[in-house]
């Protein structure tokens, strides 16, 4: 008699949102832990805690900081916590491109030079903000949206 249920082998299918968050969540933690190598990030040594006197930058392109990696690595653990469910993909996804288009916004608006710039962010990071912005909430909303179970 065939075994019905997710699957024969116990494991319940992943659903693409949940697959796509986890894939998403890696690519944070991996941009965290190579803010933290040095050669990988140029300017190692001027690298700063927090504030727009940060002159490390990823991949030579992107002004980092230490704040700036940690929170690369917390946003990978939450969107990795999240992924385990399909309801917490999806708001992960949503809600974490909604704070990166806040992060977009708030980069066009501050000065590059100003205190107010304590993440820091820079031309490149605020080009990729926007698109981290549309992208995850696209995800979000076309794959959370499709049945986990076809």
């Amino acid at each position: 008699m065939a075994r019905t249920g997710p699957n024969t082998t116990g494991m319940a299918r992943r659903s693409a949102v949940s697959t796509a968050a986890m894939v998403v969540s890696v690519v944070f933690l991996l941009v965290g832990i190579l803010g933290f190598i040095p050669g990988i990030t140029t300017d190692y040594g001027e690298m700063q805690f927090a504030g727009h006197e940060s002159e490390a930058q990823l991949l030579g392109i992107f002004q980092v900081s230490i704040l700036h990696n940690l929170v690369h690595l917390a946003f990978g653990v939450v969107g990795l916590a999240m992924a385990r469910s399909a309801s917490g993909a999806k708001a992960f996804l949503i809600g974490g491109g909604l704070i990166y288009g806040l992060l977009w916004l708030y980069g066009l608006i501050v000065d590059e030079e100003s205190d107010a710039n304590f993440v820091p962010l820079d031309t490149a990071d605020d080009w990729l903000h926007f698109f981290l912005f549309v992208g995850m909430v696209a995800l979000g909303v076309i794959l959370g949206r499709r049945p986990s179970n076809p």
